[in-house]
């Protein structure tokens, strides 16, 4: 497993829940607009931090399966054409799970996720996020 800094606060792109030398999150730390501009030391380090992450989130919370995204769209939107690389990872989960009292419900498991945002209470992220690491 890797060694990872874990910090508090949040990003544009969520809770900062790890930071290596070449990632923020799951957001690369240098300019790349493209996936072919990452480099292979870049690709060799995601991959570790997906195995790593995928192992807690497992150890955590049990899901049936990821879904690995890689968008762009929002920045475009907001007028940003110059998006940076950054990944989602969506756990996915066949029948409703609760934790700490919250059920969430994967309503369309096995088609592509749903990107509409579900508003959760702040110290419940943390927890998730905490759980995660």
């Amino acid at each position: 497993m890797m060694e990872y800094e874990f910090k508090q606060g949040s990003d544009i792109h969520g809770d900062l829940i790890l930071k290596t030398n070449l990632w923020k999150l799951l957001t690369l730390k240098r300019p790349a607009e493209n996936l072919r501009d990452l480099k292979p030391e870049e690709w060799k380090e995601f991959n570790l931090i997906a195995k790593d992450l995928e192992i807690a989130i497992e150890k955590a919370f049990n899901p049936d399966l990821y879904n690995w995204l890689c968008f762009k769209n929002a920045a475009y939107l907001e007028g940003n054409t110059n998006a940076q690389i950054h990944w989602h990872v969506r756990p996915r989960y066949r029948k409703p799970i609760i934790f700490e009292g919250f059920k969430f419900e994967d309503t369309i498991f096995g088609y592509p996720p749903s990107l509409k945002e579900k508003t959760i209470p702040d110290e419940l992220r943390k927890k998730i996020s905490k759980d995660s690491k």
